[in-house]
């Protein structure tokens, strides 16, 4: 009884937090967006490491931008990355808009992308920054969207929600059902509560004084999850860090189930070093594992498990519908409670191990979040 009892206390909490997402969900939509008026230039700061699946678009979606005056900066590792020759095609469909290639060479410190936005910085033009990562792609408009979000003075960093798109297989197709029925609503129940005081990649805009007084991107070089530590350190500096109301595409591409679950283990292990009490407190934002433990320890409290699917598929109508209008998941919405079960598996997964693989290469994970290379 006492482990039924426990169960139905984590269900009645993942209610809760269902409802709150709903509510946060609403409260997000109604804020209406800014009207532009100046169009300060933008420099657009884009690292790259290989040739991606979509790499192509995702650029080009950058170069269409109908903006008065903006920059694209590359930077690479080497000037024979395959990411180079993409963007030297894509460069001369659109021979009219600034742009540039940087090559940084090998990074002194762990985090790669940290270094070629550091050396994007200092070659940036203008004083309002657009950093994107590679698998994003914009929609018509988005620069305009941004830039009037920054009209407001107090503003000093906007980060993006987005919208993920599947690359080929099973398990890139519930990762993105996950990104977009779960992972938003963890932002949004947390900009409602207590405002934006982190980010999350994979775009943030931002005033070059705001990451200057910082200390720059050199003071997040030891960081996995740069993103959020900079949107932390930005709200702790005075100035105001926002969710966007630009959603943008992230196209997370196809990985086959080993690389895809190292893939989010990765994540989650930084999440856990990043925030570790609210990485416990995500145990309320997956309410059907506990629903479905209670219903098979106590079959006749069946109506507290048909109660927690209606909230929980309300929950992620709320952000894969409403906020982000994602066809994807109205596809594929049978999938959802698998996408579940096993994110809930990765979860429990990164309450253990200390060590992660990124781009072929195995870090240790410090408490603090910061990490260290092991080997080559």
């Amino acid at each position: 009884m006492i482990a039924a009892l426990i169960l139905l206390a984590l269900v009645a909490g993942s209610l809760v937090y269902c409802a709150l997402t709903v509510i946060a969900a609403v409260r997000y939509k109604r804020v209406r967006p800014p009207e532009l008026h100046s169009a300060p230039p933008i420099s657009i700061l884009k690292p790259l490491s290989g040739a991606e699946d979509g790499l192509e678009e995702n650029l080009a979606s950058f170069f269409e931008q109908q903006y008065p005056r903006f920059e694209i900066l590359f930077a690479v590792r080497e000037a024979s990355d395959p990411a180079v020759a993409v963007v030297e095609k894509v460069r001369a469909r659109f021979p009219g808009v600034p742009s540039r290639i940087l090559t940084t060479g090998e990074p002194p410190y762990p985090n790669v992308k940290v270094f070629k936005l550091d050396r994007m910085l200092e070659a940036a033009q203008y004083d309002l920054l657009v950093m994107a990562d590679s698998d994003v792609r914009f929609a018509p408009g988005a620069l305009q969207r941004l830039a009037a979000e920054f009209e407001d003075p107090a503003v000093g960093l906007s980060t993006c929600p987005y919208r993920a798109v599947p690359g080929k297989g099973l398990w890139s197709l519930l990762e993105a059902i996950g990104l977009n029925t779960q992972f938003l609503g963890g932002v949004l129940v947390a900009r409602m509560l207590e405002g934006m005081k982190f980010a999350v990649g994979p775009t943030i805009t931002a005033r070059r004084a705001a990451i200057l007084e910082i200390g720059g991107w050199e003071a997040l070089h030891e960081y996995l999850a740069e993103d959020f530590v900079l949107g932390k350190r930005v709200a702790e500096s005075g100035r105001q860090v926002i969710l966007s109301s630009c959603v943008i595409e992230h196209h997370i591409g196809g990985q086959p189930f080993v690389p895809n679950f190292k893939h989010r283990l990765r994540w989650r292990r930084s999440t856990r070093r990043s925030r570790p009490w609210g990485y416990v407190g995500e145990l309320f934002t997956n309410p059907l594992p506990p629903a479905l433990a209670l219903c098979l320890l106590k079959p006749e409290w069946w109506p507290v498990g048909a109660v927690t699917a209606a909230l929980r598929a309300l929950s992620g109508w709320a952000t894969a519908g409403y906020v982000l209008r994602d066809p994807l998941t109205a596809r594929f919405w049978a999938l959802t409670p698998l996408q579940d079960f096993a994110d809930f598996a990765v979860w429990v997964c990164g309450f253990f191990g200390k060590t992660i693989l990124w781009r072929g290469r195995k870090y240790h994970l410090l408490p603090d979040g910061r990490f260290r290379l092991i080997e080559p």
